[in-house]
């Protein structure tokens, strides 16, 4: 896999997948066959992102049902290292808490009462968890050298009344490294380099920007476009990256492969992601970063459907990872990418899953916009019997009737395609996710018009 012309040496000396397990996480064989992938993609780093799929002994209720055990985690820990992989593991420390915060006895640690994504870093025992949480990671993942910490999207962070009075008084970024500190300190004593998403931290004041650049680099991350060409208020515009810069973090940056182009979304978008990894690389000559990761969301938060599953969006995984490495893209496109896919035993079970995914997703795109229709209809029904008439032979909704047969038709190609890389388990969440809303918005619909039905006699 080669761009021309290639440099003699890697663009980026550490390049990087994410894997996020919240979401579609692979069987372990699966997950076993995909390092064989990334490592021939010329990646050479792992970030792991465990959540509910870890054996947590911290507190057992945090395992999802198809969690790993303690010797799978091993295992992959093992494999990973024989194909030169350093892995990264990945333990949230502020936002994106859900895995912890939704379970129950947890409810005093969170920011907002009824919320379990922010954690409430002035609660006791805020920092306990954390500590504890990354502790049971490391022991069995260990020997890594750098852990990120992930820090970002707290969306809610200062507005607890205790936090909010604090920040009033001190500033957020002083409440930020009050609660964060402690858990850089004792990773650096074990001579971890600490990494944390850079979102949060934009606003900072000069002199907090340059204590927290003792102890941690920063990943700087921006999914859609160019840092240069986005709003100068988004958190990834280049003004803020160099500001971090000029503070004197080590910096990272993150494209995306997959997980960034809709919060239901089926399939990456290649050109999308292509043109932002691009980008990614033009700042990498001004702003030499330590390292580049693609990231793979598979669900935007905890409780969000899962997206973009990992098996679908190997073109985009080994796009980035040629741009990563040669600084340019793969040649011919998603074709070439294909082409490379078959080249490496990959390209028949990558087709199948891609066909099947993209089935699914057209019947939602035309199921939904029906429903839009319809709703619209509906909507306009409500101002008299005269504008009712004929709406059940109304073209939306007999084509509804067709889209969710579709979908329920590329639902079954999709458990065939995955058969034995993941878990039915998470297969039938997926499909649940994306049909049954329409199948209740047909019964609702179908509801009206019977009640308008009823209302003419």
């Amino acid at each position: 896999m080669t761009g021309s012309p290639v440099p003699v040496f890697p663009a980026v000396s550490l390049r990087g997948v994410h894997l996020d397990l919240k979401g579609f996480p692979p069987e372990l064989d699966r997950l076993i066959e995909l390092l064989d992938v990334i490592a021939a993609a010329r990646y050479n780093v792992l970030l792991v992102e465990w959540e509910d799929m870890f054996p947590w002994t911290v507190d057992i209720r945090f395992r999802g049902e198809t969690a790993y055990s303690p010797e799978q985690v091993k295992r992959f820990h093992e494999e990973a290292f024989a194909r030169g992989l350093e892995i990264i593991p990945l333990v949230q420390c502020l936002g994106h808490m859900e895995t912890p915060l939704s379970v129950p006895g947890y409810e005093s640690l969170r920011e907002v009462s009824d919320r379990a994504d922010v954690l409430n870093v002035l609660a006791p025992g805020a920092g306990d968890l954390i500590a504890r949480m990354v502790d049971d990671v490391l022991t069995l993942c260990p020997d890594v050298r750098r852990f990120h910490l992930g820090g970002d999207e707290a969306w809610t962070f200062g507005t607890h009344p205790d936090t909010r009075t604090f920040a009033e008084q001190h500033g957020k970024d002083r409440l930020y490294l009050q609660h964060v500190e402690p858990v850089l300190d004792r990773l650096i004593a074990q001579n971890i380099r600490p990494i944390l998403w850079h979102d949060m931290m934009v606003s900072w004041t000069s002199p907090q920007l340059r204590r927290l650049a003792e102890k941690t680099d920063l990943m700087v991350w921006g999914y859609q476009g160019h840092p240069d060409r986005i709003s100068p208020e988004s958190h990834g515009h280049r003004r803020h990256i160099d500001r971090l810069a000029e503070h004197g973090f080590r910096l990272w940056c993150a494209g995306g492969f997959k997980g960034c182009d809709g919060l239901t979304s089926d399939l990456p978008v290649f050109s999308a992601r292509r043109e932002n990894a691009l980008a990614w690389m033009d700042l990498h000559q001004t702003l030499g970063f330590i390292g580049a990761i693609a990231t793979g969301w598979s669900r935007y938060y905890t409780t969000s459907p899962q997206c973009d599953p990992i098996d679908a969006s190997l073109d985009t995984l080994i796009d980035l990872g040629c741009i990563f490495h040669d600084g340019v893209p793969m040649p011919g496109g998603a074709s070439g990418c294909a082409a490379w896919l078959h080249a490496h035993g990959e390209g028949e079970r990558f087709e199948r899953c891609v066909a099947a995914l993209r089935n699914l997703s057209d019947a939602r795109t035309k199921g939904w916009a029906h429903i839009h229709s319809l709703r619209h209809i509906l909507a306009t029904g409500e101002q008299g019997p005269r504008r009712r008439a004929g709406l059940r032979t109304d073209h939306p909704f007999q084509f509804l009737h067709l889209h969710i047969q579709e979908a329920h038709q590329a639902a079954d190609r999709i458990r065939i395609a995955f058969q034995g890389r993941v878990s039915p388990l998470w297969v039938e969440r997926y499909l649940d996710e994306r049909i049954r809303p329409m199948v209740e918005e047909l019964a609702e619909i179908t509801r009206r018009l019977n009640e308008w039905d009823a209302s003419a006699f």
